[in-house]
């Protein structure tokens, strides 16, 4: 895929159309999309922190027809074994897991799995499933529950109980990305039919792109009919007349051009470190951070470097079309504005130039 250095689009523009709904194929591949990111992104031993709405940017390139979920903002990220015991805690209020509001903080993997189902949630009723404006409220109000409730909005059995996976209060019974995408919701009979013409046209241009250009062009994502999410239902829920990302060939080389420049410029021991990435302001929820007085060590940034830029993941048999932005540590020190404020931390918007990418041979959601 070309490089992109404009995303104006995440998947809140399509949960805060209350009164719009996509259709249930489509709610499928873009959830396919998202659980195979955060598989790739788990792969890695990484740790996001701060899965949302907000996070999930939603990329169209030019003249494909189709809408890639990009999962992005990296500013919380770390190395699962660095962050298994918190003396601090990072995230967005309503994203976090019950395993937070605990004494003894332990982030896993699976504090993203529940802001997955949450994210989810919000994706099929277009509302939270806890929304309180405070920790402690927050807090009291997961203790004194066992489990997250049916919503009348959701009809299919089969997908509450994906859900009810993903929201699993107990972390050690709540399933992995790669577990989820095993899931019938996904691989069974009804899933294999539920196929939009869209969906059925995509995929036969897929085929045929690939046969015009060869295997290294199109890889088995693009094939995929249950991957697969047309352009043109998710700009009649957002309303736009434009494309959702629209981008010309000249601004990608000027991209490309810009940021030779500036790589150029930068001295050579700076090169080899990992680029900071700031949380996207989008965000409307309050992002949630305690600190103490122990902060943890920064993740060795020695495994993340430019080399890993050749890695290779193999994709499950249910792979989909997500893109995962690998872990960029932050240089800053992890002192964070007090959640007293309702509002959001205020940083640079997250373009695509501030974000790093590990190029993944044959997974065509990642930018070069």
């Amino acid at each position: 895929m070309g490089c992109c250095n404009r995303i104006d689009k995440t998947l809140s523009c399509i949960v805060e159309k209350r009164d719009k709904f996509l259709s249930m194929c489509v709610n499928r591949a873009l959830m396919k999309q998202i659980l195979e990111g955060m598989r790739v992104f788990h792969y890695f031993g990484l740790v996001h922190r701060d899965i949302k709405c907000d996070n999930i940017l939603l990329h169209c390139p030019p003249g494909s027809g189709r809408v890639h979920a990009k999962i992005s903002d990296f500013g919380f990220a770390k190395k699962e074994n660095v962050i298994n015991e918190l003396t601090y805690l990072k995230g967005t209020l309503q994203y976090m897991g019950p395993e937070l509001f605990q004494q003894k903080i332990r982030a896993t993997q699976k504090v993203d799995i529940y802001a997955v189902g949450i994210t989810f949630y919000r994706l099929l009723t277009h509302k939270y499933p806890i929304n309180c404006t405070s920790y402690q409220e927050q807090k009291q109000k997961i203790k004194s529950m066992k489990k997250i409730e049916k919503p009348e909005e959701i009809k299919e059995e089969i997908l509450w109980d994906l859900l009810s996976k993903l929201l699993e209060f107990d972390p050690d019974k709540r399933i992995t990305a790669e577990q989820a995408l095993e899931h019938p919701f996904f691989t069974g009979r009804e899933a294999a039919s539920d196929i939009s013409p869209e969906q059925e046209r995509l995929a036969t241009f897929g085929q045929f792109m690939a046969m015009m250009k060869g295997n290294e062009s199109i890889s088995e994502y693009d094939l995929d009919k249950t991957f697969i999410v047309p352009e043109t239902e998710i700009k009649q829920i957002i309303g736009d007349d434009e494309d959702i990302i629209h981008l010309k060939q000249t601004q990608k080389v000027e991209y490309r051009n810009k940021k030779e420049t500036t790589i150029k410029q930068l001295p050579n021991e700076t090169i080899t470190k990992s680029l900071e990435v700031y949380p996207s302001t989008q965000s409307s929820s309050t992002e949630v951070i305690l600190s103490t007085q122990s902060s943890l060590p920064e993740v060795n940034p020695s495994t993340q470097s430019s080399s890993s830029s050749s890695q290779k993941v193999n994709p499950s048999t249910q792979s989909s079309s997500s893109e995962v932005l690998p872990y960029t540590q932050s240089s800053s020190s992890d002192v964070y504005p007090s959640t007293q404020s309702s509002s959001s931390e205020i940083y640079p918007s997250t373009q695509s130039s501030n974000i790093l990418n590990i190029r993944i041979t044959k997974y065509p959601y990642c930018y070069e």
